[in-house]
């Protein structure tokens, strides 16, 4: 576990606890402001502690990353600080080039865009999909969150002695029925087979290329305080499907994963919003929409003020993560988006996203504001205000 961001951003900026009260008559999300204006002590000293807090965590996100772990955990696989810390301080440091750095879902180039995935879920069967229609849907979405309409996908698999045919022909028919549906073909691939013990039944890695047929260019640094941060349906129906179908736990909801391809429903957003008022499109998959939103806060150094209450949640996702102590916001989805519009044209974004049966549940969960720079604050149904930090640890590992 990557804990050198935890200890350095101190207890308030751990998700969950602590709330921030609201500052009355401050117009700034969560009441962070400076101390001007304020003739009570208390309430500059209230003031004073937040401003150093929020100075501790900028300090600590400026610096360069290091892993300090001599060895690689699960963390390092969860999406979350520890991910991004691997990430930079070893893929990007070693593979440094003006495609890569962006750190976006992928590449873009030459009128085409490309993205690469590996895909580990155990089990590797449960209840709405499998690893097959995963792979082919987590591909076709990284190209439809660069903009791009999918259109190739390459397919790896690594296959363990002793793994059943039928299951591995149950694997391949769905995912020809997931890039039927994607509107793609499977062109080319690979196989290889490891010693029994030596992989958990079957991997695979996807590849996709999709064509640039639009002019936009999406980024997660391209939001400007006043757009609008929405997302497509429900959270959180992924992760927690795949933690009840292991069987670990005493728990049982009538719930299937989400997983789906977008790229019909970002097609649809794009058309209605027209060029340039979509500044970013990003799936919640690893750490969930609270990761999502903090690489764009991060990466346009603006802030994003979440509501709570407008958050679309199950009842039987929320009651799942309350008796295992998760979040909702930091847990994978697998057909959901996170987009980030223009403020003016949110309300044809969420026309255009409803018309779809995959964003029926579409809200505006938030807004873009310019302060505090490169943080997370939701706006809790208490009343108060917490920051949303990146995801520490693995709470659900092999969900994809």
């Amino acid at each position: 576990m990557n804990t050198d961001a935890t200890t350095a951003a101190g207890e308030a900026a751990r998700p969950g606890h602590r709330e921030v009260p609201p500052t009355p008559g401050s117009e700034e999300p969560g009441g962070f402001r400076g101390p001007e204006g304020f003739g009570e002590p208390g309430e500059r000293a209230e003031q004073d502690r937040e401003a150093l807090v929020l100075e501790r965590i900028e300090r600590v996100r400026r610096r360069p990353a290091r892993v300090r772990e001599d060895r690689v955990t699960l963390a390092h696989g969860a999406g979350g600080k520890a991910t991004r810390t691997l990430v930079e301080a070893v893929f990007l440091e070693g593979f440094r080039n003006p495609l890569l750095e962006p750190l976006e879902d992928g590449a873009v180039f030459d009128g085409l865009a490309l993205t690469t995935d590996a895909f580990v879920v155990t089990p590797l069967f449960f209840p709405g999909g499998d690893i097959g229609d995963l792979a082919v849907n987590g591909t076709v979405n990284d190209l439809a969150m660069c903009g791009a309409r999918p259109r190739y996908l390459s397919a790896a698999f690594v296959v363990e002695e002793g793994f059943p045919v039928s299951d591995l022909r149950r694997v391949t028919a769905s995912m020809a029925a997931a890039a039927r549906a994607a509107g793609v073909w499977i062109v080319t691939g690979d196989t290889k087979v490891v010693q029994r013990g030596k992989a958990d039944g079957c991997y695979i890695t996807t590849a996709g290329v999709g064509t640039m047929d639009r002019p936009a260019r999406l980024s997660a640094a391209a939001a400007r305080p006043g757009d609008a941060v929405i997302v497509s349906g429900p959270i959180g129906e992924h992760g927690v499907t795949v933690m009840i179908a292991r069987g670990e736990l005493d728990i049982q909801a009538d719930l299937a994963s989400d997983t789906a391809p977008l790229n019909g429903l970002t097609e649809r957003l794009l058309t209605a919003c027209g060029d340039g008022r979509v500044r970013c499109l990003r799936d919640a998959t690893r750490g969930g929409v609270a990761t999502v939103v903090n690489e764009i806060a991060g990466a346009s150094g603006v802030a994003v003020v979440l509501d709570e209450d407008a958050i679309p949640v199950r009842p039987a996702v929320r009651g799942a993560c309350e008796l295992l102590g998760l979040d909702p916001l930091y847990v994978a989805c697998e057909g959901r988006m996170v987009a980030v519009v223009d403020g003016e044209a949110a309300d044809a974004a969420l026309a255009a996203l409803r018309s779809d049966p995959l964003g029926s549940g579409a809200a505006v969960i938030g807004r873009i504001a310019d302060d505090p720079p490169g943080l997370v604050l939701l706006r809790t149904s208490f009343g108060g205000t917490r920051i949303v930090d990146l995801l520490v640890g693995d709470p659900l590992p092999r969900i994809c």
